[in-house]
């Protein structure tokens, strides 16, 4: 069975339909016209009647439907978390900083805004992860010369602390040596003294 027309005066028993078939009937309105605003009317209410937008709107009805239970189910819980005190979450702060927090959280609040572009452009430079993988190869040969250098510093000091030994030898030797020629006793020279001697 066909649904009424509420545009269509023979198919409306109520007072509007009375009024639409005498409009007809004086030649105020037309038939075309009163297809013409059908139309019209199905256009703008398209978004309201039309089956797609909805399941669209019962849809999201359901899922808010489901959540406030979830929340009247949890109700108890929530109403105990709310009355509880927030501890370890507030941090008084003295009103003398006041501006200064102000300051901070727009700051904040800038920087959270940005940070998704910031890494997207960050993840957008082509040559990023080569100049990565350069760095890290540059920071591995860094470690390997301060390994180095290290190894090279204790060397040197080892060196020097042998010369200092070798420094505070000479002077002992050298007069055991003028010694024994004064009283003329022949040694062989040492390998490490020079051999001119008048």
């Amino acid at each position: 069975m066909a649904s009424a027309n509420p545009w269509d005066p023979a198919s409306a028993p109520n007072g509007a339909g009375l009024l639409l078939s005498h409009f007809v009937a004086s030649g105020i309105v037309t038939q075309k016209n009163l297809e013409i605003e059908l139309l019209k009317l199905a256009k703008d209410t398209a978004d309201i009647v039309h089956p797609f937008f909805l399941a669209q709107k019962c849809h999201t009805l359901q899922s808010m439907n489901n959540h406030l239970e979830a929340v009247l189910k949890e109700k108890r819980s929530l109403r105990q978390r709310l009355l509880k005190p927030m501890c370890q979450e507030n941090l008084p702060i003295e009103a003398i900083y006041h501006r200064y927090l102000v300051h901070l959280l727009e700051l904040a609040v800038t920087f959270i805004e940005k940070l998704e572009s910031h890494l997207e452009t960050i993840r957008n430079i082509p040559h990023l992860n080569t100049n990565l993988k350069k760095m890290s190869k540059a920071f591995a040969k860094m470690d390997v010369l301060v390994t180095e250098t290290e190894e090279l510093a204790e060397n040197i000091l080892k060196w020097r602390k042998q010369q200092n030994e070798v420094s505070s030898c000479i002077p002992k030797i050298l007069a055991e040596e003028n010694y024994l020629h004064k009283h003329y006793i022949i040694m062989p020279p040492l390998p490490f003294t020079s051999k001119v001697h008048v």
